[in-house]
């Protein structure tokens, strides 16, 4: 464990090509989403790197470790999200808050453009139907307009050559 902390803390520091010291919790975000989409890393490999931060922070830097949730433990409650939300609108200055539901539908449209398929969104989102499902997502025209067709797959037959008459 100890081996596997100090080589994931090692790459975290390359990575920013920084003392951990320096980086905050906006780099330790943005490593997160470049292990899980960039590396492709598998949860439980998340989860390592993860803990290897978290013991950096809190016991060797004695720093606040952050998490919006009261407990780590914990799962996150609705209250701290829809907190983390409103803390985050006036940030940005966004006119409407921006609300946990719309962050769940934002998650399935996310999905989707990456080619998640409806029927892992419902079980991601929990919903029974895949008609509750449908209802979340909005196709993005850049992925509308990509689509292939079944019927440009088709062979097309040989355009006919004329001999010109003698």
């Amino acid at each position: 464990t100890q081996r596997t902390y100090v080589e994931t803390v090692a790459r975290f520091a390359r990575y920013f090509d920084r003392s951990p010291e320096r980086l905050g919790p906006e780099h330790i975000r943005a490593y997160q989403v470049y292990l899980a989409t960039e590396r492709g890393l598998a949860t439980s490999s998340l989860l390592v790197a993860v803990a290897a931060l978290r013991f950096l922070y809190r016991v060797t830097l004695q720093k606040r470790w952050p998490f919006p949730g009261e407990r780590p433990e914990a799962p996150i409650t609705r209250s701290a999200v829809q907190l983390a939300c409103r803390i985050a609108s006036r940030r940005a200055r966004l006119a409407k808050v921006v609300s946990p539901h719309s962050l769940r539908h934002a998650f399935a449209v996310h999905l989707l453009e990456a080619g998640t398929d409806l029927r892992t969104i419902q079980l991601l989102l929990g919903h029974r139907s895949l008609q509750t499902t449908s209802r979340y997502l909005r196709v993005a025209t850049t992925k509308v307009c990509s689509t292939t067709s079944p019927l440009d797959l088709l062979p097309r037959p040989a355009a006919e050559r004329t001999q010109p008459v003698d």
